[in-house]
């Protein structure tokens, strides 16, 4: 696996028989300039060369799953992301990245089964456990989703998205008592909380 993820981060040095490594430079500069002023078209169209020349690399298929996730087409996002997944089957920030056009259009079982296999991979990933939460409450796993979220704060003792997740998961489950202290809590480490001031009005 190793060895792969070298060949990975390397596939643009070594393109000897494809584009210069200055011209895929400039592609990538001017691709983060567009996406820094919102035009997420020609961020897309400035790697167009680079992915018509590498159209199965994991790097511009993970950039281009992101740019098209930014533009609200869910459909190419997901196509790209795909097929960096396929390119890095290990590769957790490919999976991250995958969520996003999925939860976009609320496929909260799919999102569930990408979570789980980044969790496989790493068992604490922060933003994998938290979707995971989330999606599962979504379906109204309460007492799974507060279970992710009991694992987290374990390690993330004052995290608020965790703490919110656990205190909607006790909310729902008919757990009042416990839900109300723990959006009490959440208001001391963010006093702005609009979840919890939401749902201790109820």
């Amino acid at each position: 696996m190793l060895k792969r993820t070298v060949v990975l981060l390397f596939i643009f040095a070594l393109s000897a028989y494809g584009m210069d490594y200055e011209d895929i430079k400039r592609s990538y500069y001017r691709s983060y300039q567009y996406e820094r002023t919102g035009d997420y078209e020609n961020a897309i169209k400035a790697l167009s060369f680079v992915y018509n020349e590498y159209p199965d690399s994991y790097t511009v298929n993970l950039r281009l799953g992101w740019l098209y996730y930014l533009a609200k087409k869910y459909a190419n996002s997901i196509f790209h992301y795909e097929k960096a997944i396929k390119a890095a089957p290990y590769s957790v920030e490919a999976k991250l990245g995958y969520t996003l056009p999925l939860l976009a259009q609320s496929k909260f079982t799919d999102v569930e089964k990408v979570c789980y296999q980044i969790l496989n991979t790493d068992y604490y990933n922060y933003y994998g456990n938290l979707r995971l939460s989330y999606v599962l409450r979504a379906q109204k796993k309460y007492k799974i989703a507060g279970e992710v979220a009991t694992k987290m704060l374990t390690i993330y003792p004052t995290d608020v998205n965790f703490l919110t997740e656990l205190a909607l998961s006790r909310y729902y489950l008919g757990q009042k008592e416990e839900a109300y202290r723990l959006f009490k809590d959440i208001l001391i480490l963010d006093p702005e909380n609009v979840t919890a001031k939401e749902f201790l009005k109820k």
